[in-house]
């Protein structure tokens, strides 16, 4: 590949069919190459993650980039959206599970994220057939026959498919590059953009990106480099890959016009990635101020929340991009209609509160979400794709407006603190077992909620708004409650709630507690 220079790669993963398949020689060497490229600027980027973070803690402010001003202060646009790109009204979620991938391109939603990170366990088995399935949508090969003989196939008329990789902070172990993991972004990336970029051109369609958790504009940089690279390197028309940045930590919302412009020609937009961004509060702060009450009393509402989002959809539409709302996380119980319609009610009233700040569309996590979200952006928006026009002219958004987490009201109750350890216990264990996306009382929770619930446990323990018998008290009820088979899950829910160092990510331990790699399984 003209520029890149051969790396030595080694999989240590066991081998089966669809490793086979999607590890050919050629697949990890254009992905072997790309890490070899890019793997020290990721590195330095990272390092400089943890020295902002150190600033922080010391008390520096956070502050809107002071570079050039006409990349916030002029109206240049970001490449025009694709055709199957221009309307996004209504985009589900979901790991690349074979039989939930199939019932999200069948959901009459806009579009379909095929998620690597945060509802992905990314355990090998997960991964590489992730990958394998992912060849099969592209081709309209996708299919699945349940236990009981139920069959699952793609229909005509599918949502449009972008992929989720997994975020720069997190490698993938079974593959080594000169003797170390490859970062899991470039895996994931480079083997779904070899084996589908071409595929996807001939199919009228193209290779689309959401990006998670990116902490400042320079990391942007790094993944248009590596667009760059990629495309050059297969010979796929510059400017192809479109991405959309999710905007899920406090430090990217400081930088959404500078993220934007680094991207400018593989720009598909923001998302207002509301889970993570709350989590992102705490993770930053997880000593000082910003002690936030109950998960669920941290509505869109508050103040900080509102201001980010209006900031997005400002910086979006001033420059031509999709702005794109949060996740609508409510599973529909099969038993209790009582309960079915309350829900619906709040995804609706939160759905119209995005149509008036301007999305251009929204999340769901589940089919039968799609056809309330979509009613609600069709009566605001007719026939029109989007609504980019709304310019938003009347935010002005300072950074002690994005700081001030105040909530009137806010509480940290027993029930809140019971929840959080709750909910942390059931989606670890999932994880652990290799579910990545968990229904738990009706919601969708994902790596971002178990986040939140932890790292409120251990924010309000250090800030003396629990006490550790509290906490340790409601941790034994909690699993006795649960029942067996809780045991690894409540080790990691301490490690990472309750010690004395905060952890910044929990994947990063989880990660270590999942089967160790098998002896070398193949090398090129």
């Amino acid at each position: 590949m003209a520029n890149l220079r051969t790396a030595n790669i080694h999989v240590t993963g066991p081998v089966s069919p669809a490793a086979e398949r999607v590890l050919t020689p050629e697949a990890l060497e254009f992905v072997g190459e790309l890490s070899v490229r890019f793997g020290a600027v990721r590195e330095d980027l990272l390092q400089k993650r943890t020295a902002r973070l150190a600033e922080l803690t010391a008390g520096a402010p956070l502050e809107f980039p002071r570079l050039d001003r006409a990349i916030r202060e002029t109206p240049w646009q970001v490449a025009p959206a694709p055709a199957d790109l221009q309307e996004r009204k209504v985009e589900i979620t979901g790991p690349v599970e074979r039989k939930m991938m199939i019932n999200a391109l069948n959901s009459g939603a806009s579009t379909f994220m095929a998620d690597f990170e945060d509802s992905l366990s990314p355990t090998w088995t997960n991964v590489v057939e992730g990958q394998a399935n992912l060849m099969d949508a592209v081709r309209r090969q996708l299919a699945f026959t349940s236990p009981e003989g139920k069959q699952y196939r793609l229909n005509d008329r599918l949502a449009t498919l972008l992929v989720r990789p997994r975020g720069w902070h997190l490698v993938e172990r079974h593959v080594l590059v000169e003797g170390r993991p490859i970062p899991a972004s470039i895996f994931d990336f480079g083997l779904y953009f070899f084996h589908n970029a071409a595929e996807l051109l001939r199919r009228g369609s193209g290779p689309y990106f959401y990006l998670p958790k990116l902490e400042s504009h320079r990391e942007a940089a790094l993944w248009n480099d590596l667009f760059l690279a990629a495309q050059a390197a297969l010979r796929i028309p510059r400017g192809t890959i479109r991405a959309t940045v999710l905007i899920e930590t406090l430090p990217a919302a400081f930088e959404m016009d500078e993220i934007l412009w680094e991207l400018r020609e593989h720009s598909a937009g923001l998302n207002a990635g509301r889970w993570d961004y709350i989590f992102s509060i705490i993770r930053k702060f997880p000593s000082s101020g910003a002690v936030l009450p109950d998960r669920f009393q941290v509505t869109m509402n508050v103040p900080f929340m509102k201001a980010y989002t209006d900031l997005l959809v400002r910086a979006c539409h001033y420059h031509g991009a999709h702005a794109i709302g949060g996740m609508a996380a409510f599973i529909p119980s099969r038993r209790d209609e009582e309960v079915n319609r309350a829900a619906l009610a709040k995804v609706r009233e939160d759905k119209e509160r995005e149509v008036r700040q301007g999305f251009d569309g929204t999340w769901v996590a589940h089919p039968d979400l799609v056809p309330v979200a979509r009613e609600v952006f069709d009566r605001a928006l007719g026939d029109r794709p989007n609504q980019k026009n709304v310019m938003r002219e009347d935010v002005a958004v300072a950074p002690a407006d994005l700081l001030n987490f105040q909530i009137e009201g806010g509480r940290i109750t027993e029930d809140g603190v019971r929840s959080n350890i709750s909910i942390a216990l059931q989606y670890l264990a999932a994880w652990l077992a290799g579910n990545g996306a968990a229904a738990i009382n009706n919601l969708m929770e994902d790596a971002a909620t178990a986040e939140i619930s932890r790292s409120q446990i251990w924010q309000w323990l250090h800030h003396g708004r629990v006490t550790a018998d509290d906490v340790r008290r409601l941790t034994d009820e909690e699993a006795a409650r649960l029942g067996d088979g809780y045991g690894p899950a409540r080790e990691l829910f301490e490690q990472v709630a309750t010690q004395d160092e905060y952890v910044e990510f929990l994947t990063l331990p989880a990660y270590d507690r999942l089967a160790a790699p098998d002896p070398v399984a193949a090398s090129v």
